[in-house]
């Protein structure tokens, strides 16, 4: 087993910030509901999950199309996060993935098929598996 840790300290009422930091090292960020909520900066945790989804898929992806025997050249991968303030719960209710690929020899079709089984089977994409709707387009680049 591999375990990974993410950690956040809070300072003060909901008005308040924080820090968000990685075991690594790496990610040492500060973040607030102003970041979350209202565009200020900071990160926020639904960007966070954007990131590590856009990372995992892009790896889970490049690692298939290797295994299948094709040159990857590379793989761009954006995963948009919608979180639904609305209600009294705030709520994520969309991924949208979004890939592009350099990859040789590849056509549109198994490329789109390729990248349907990343979405379904990398590790994130299952641990994110109860969001509403998680929804891909992707695109080979000649």
């Amino acid at each position: 087993m591999i375990n990974q840790r993410g950690n956040a300290v809070w300072n003060g009422d909901i008005k308040g910030s924080g820090t968000i930091t990685s075991q690594s090292g790496q990610l040492d960020a500060p973040y607030s509901t102003g970041a979350r909520f209202d565009g200020k900066p900071g990160t926020n945790p639904e960007e966070l999950i954007g990131a590590a989804h856009a990372g995992c898929y892009t790896m889970f992806l490049t690692s298939h199309l290797t295994k299948a025997g094709y040159q990857v050249k590379q793989i761009r991968t954006e995963s948009k996060v919608t979180l639904d303030p609305s209600g009294d719960t705030p709520k994520v209710v969309k991924i949208a993935l979004k890939t592009e690929g350099e990859v040789e020899g590849i056509s549109q079709e198994e490329f789109q098929k390729q990248a349907e089984n990343a979405k379904e089977n990398c590790p994130i994409s299952q641990l994110l598996s109860a969001v509403p709707e998680m929804e891909l387009t992707s695109a080979t680049l000649k």
